[in-house]
């Protein structure tokens, strides 16, 4: 029954607005009563208005990120290997559901939640990150929750500037930027230069996540000139 309200208020989020959506038409929409939607989502009608379907929806592209790295890369893949996908993947999905994006991102900003919520996403880079550093493929001078947090930025400031320009964009625009800007902090901590990704590969959009096919990016050696991290 949640799974069913939740559908139907992205679908009405997507279609007329966050602001503009009410209790009575997400209900009217997943064809129950107004009763029930309450039972699952008791905040509705109180200041911050939705936020649990905000958090929701915040949770379960969490959830969805996380299932998606653990199954594209083995524990030995490198460090800058899996910051590359991590990006990748975090564009692909703004992509994929571009209108419920568009919706949720105006709800998240104006529920303040950037400002609340733990920074998950900066987290994730950061523990990548010190994985690198133990290995020797990434500096060790480099703070791992500061540069999760400098990525976080790029990847928030990168979805900010394509939500606004997004209609006059081609597919993928989203994910090339992300991985272009990616590649400028990888330079600045990596132990050697990582090699750049060649114009076919900058350009070529990876394949669905779901489909579980790997995208491989360009390997690096370590410092020790080690065989190739997988």
């Amino acid at each position: 029954m949640k799974e069913r309200l939740y559908t139907a208020a992205l679908e009405l989020f997507a279609e007329q607005g966050y602001d503009q959506t009410s209790a009575d038409e997400i209900a009217e929409r997943a064809d129950v009563a107004r009763g029930t939607f309450f039972n699952h989502f008791p905040r509705f009608n109180h200041f911050p208005r939705k936020e649990d379907l905000i958090g929701t929806w915040g949770e379960r592209r969490r959830e969805r990120l996380v299932s998606i790295m653990a199954d594209a890369f083995p524990d030995r893949t490198g460090a800058a290997d899996r910051l590359r996908r991590c990006m990748t993947v975090l564009g692909h999905i703004n992509e994929e559901e571009h209108d419920r994006t568009a919706a949720m991102l105006v709800a998240w900003v104006k529920a303040g939640r950037p400002l609340r919520e733990e920074p998950y996403v900066a987290e994730l880079f950061a523990e990548i990150v010190e994985d690198g550093r133990r290995t020797g493929e990434l500096r060790e001078d480099v703070i791992p929750q500061q540069v999760g947090n400098v990525l976080r930025d790029i990847y928030l400031g990168t979805l900010y500037r394509w939500f606004r320009e997004a209609e006059n964009e081609p597919e993928g625009r989203l994910e090339q930027e992300l991985m272009q800007a990616s590649e400028l902090l990888l330079n600045g901590i990596a132990t050697r230069p990582c090699p750049h990704p060649s114009p076919s590969d900058r350009t070529r959009r990876p394949p669905d996540p779901r489909s579980g096919t790997l995208w491989v990016e360009p390997r690096l050696r370590s410092s020790g000139d080690r065989a190739p991290l997988s």
